[in-house]
């Protein structure tokens, strides 16, 4: 039924569009050629029209809107001039998205949330598109990295060609495929600002031209290099008691590279600033999932906050430290959901089905009980470098150093988010709650991601 809906709406549509077109012939008379308005002058009103009706939510008018601009043939430059013009117009919405905040994974993330693959699909398009007017010295090392990682590239021809190839690959009818941009230029438009956690391309100093900072990625690189092939040792031995001793080892060289990082960087007076990074969280179960991340990255000296509006969650830190965060809870989520799901379905008494409050709470307390265990880690971990150092020239730095690391951590946090207010999670299932803490016990307090050793 909706389908043959949608088939007469965009009859009428055409025939709208064939009604206007025969006006203007019988106005101007018989043409050889079109010689209708310039695209640029008239297809970005017509897309952003199209852009309120979305949001009226006026479904019909924004699929009319759709139709003109799918028409096209008899205005200057034809169809392929409008195409271009449109591309534009998404590529523009995108330009001001990165001086609100937005970073290209952000950017995927939050189209996929709103419109679908076939929205990311086209948002990673364009992304790929709009990058090409950016020399590299000016694009900020975590931002070409989120490119890579998305694997955003030109496959298509010139920008005119855009829409026809797009149709061709998703198997849509051009009005379908114009419909699909104007969704996306919608979600990029109403996506407001976020915080600014690296300089836009365009302005970003690379290079020769960057200030000079340490940042020792490479040494960060390689800790983690070893971290990972423990794990892949832990992961493919049978003996519970190896696999232990690997991921415990694993874990100490992530806690005491942390410890000695922030030491050396004290040490020799080089400058070392926290920063931030974007971890998107997916339904479902969101607010369990970001409370897991906050336990993760609180053990770790670092800071989460929740933007629960957009599908992620800033954790804010010391890069190495955040990468630690990162790695760990990946394998931590993972490992809930395993657990979760072994645990099966739930129904109470009267049959109904439980599940959802369940799952709820097994998350919930799950990662409230790692972030009691990774809380003594760190500690533990701390205290042992203190003895080791003892007598030591620095010794007395440690504490303090960490102390103002964590200070630096707090003070980033306050200046992004100076409104920041907390959020509790809600739990309503014993059963779920107490399988939960059993799971988190159980649980190893190192990223499961194995890479060759």
């Amino acid at each position: 039924m909706g389908t043959k809906n949608r088939q007469r709406r965009q009859a009428k549509q055409r025939a709208r569009v064939e009604h206007q077109r025969r006006r203007q012939e019988r106005a101007g008379g018989e043409r050889s050629a079109p010689v209708g308005p310039l695209p640029a002058h008239v297809v970005e009103p017509l897309a952003r029209q199209a852009v309120i009706a979305l949001h009226r939510r006026d479904d019909a008018d924004a699929w009319e809107h759709c139709a003109v601009l799918a028409d096209g043939a008899r205005w200057i430059g034809g169809q392929r001039a409008v195409d271009a013009a449109l591309f534009a117009v998404v590529q523009h919405e995108l330009t001001a998205a990165w001086t609100r905040g937005w970073q290209p994974a952000d950017v995927v993330r939050f189209v996929r949330r709103e419109r679908g693959a076939q929205g990311g699909r086209v948002i990673l398009d364009a992304i790929a598109a709009e990058m090409r007017g950016y020399a590299a010295a000016t694009v900020d090392e975590g931002w070409d990295a989120q490119l890579r990682a998305l694997d955003a590239n030109v496959w298509w021809g010139r920008d005119d060609e855009y829409i026809a190839a797009l149709a061709a690959r998703e198997g849509l009818a051009r009005l379908e495929v114009i419909r699909r941009l104007v969704e996306v230029v919608h979600a990029l438009a109403y996506a407001g600002s976020i915080q600014m956690l690296c300089p836009p391309p365009g302005k970003a100093r690379r290079g020769s031209l960057a200030p000079a900072t340490a940042t020792g990625r490479a040494a960060d690189q390689r800790q983690l290099d070893r971290v990972r092939a423990l794990l892949a040792k832990a992961e493919s031995t049978t003996f519970a008691e190896e696999a232990e001793t690997y991921t415990a080892k694993a874990q100490e060289l992530m806690a005491r590279h942390s410890i000695d990082y922030a030491l050396l960087a004290a040490q020799s007076g080089t400058r070392d600033e926290p920063t931030g990074r974007r971890i998107g969280i997916d339904n479902p179960y969101e607010g369990p999932k970001a409370l897991l991340l906050d336990a993760v990255a609180g053990a770790n000296r670092c800071r989460a906050v929740w933007s629960s509006s957009h599908g992620f969650v800033t954790v804010l830190g010391f890069p190495a430290d955040i990468d630690a965060v990162e790695l760990l809870f990946t394998s931590l989520l993972v490992q809930a959901t395993t657990a979760m799901t072994h645990a099966g379905s739930r129904r109470d008494a009267y049959g109904r089905s439980t599940t959802r409050s369940f799952r709820q709470s097994f998350l919930t307390a799950y990662a409230q009980r790692i972030g009691e265990r990774l809380a003594t880690v760190t500690k533990e971990a701390t205290e042992q470098a203190g003895r080791e150092m003892s007598g030591q020239v620095g010794a007395e730095q440690l504490l303090p150093v960490l102390a103002s690391r964590e200070a630096a951590v707090g003070a980033l946090t306050d200046e992004l988010f100076p409104t920041l207010v907390g959020k509790s999670v809600a739990v309503s299932n014993r059963e779920g709650w107490a399988s939960g803490r059993a799971a988190a016990d159980l649980a190893q307090l190192t990223p499961r991601q194995a890479v060759d050793s």
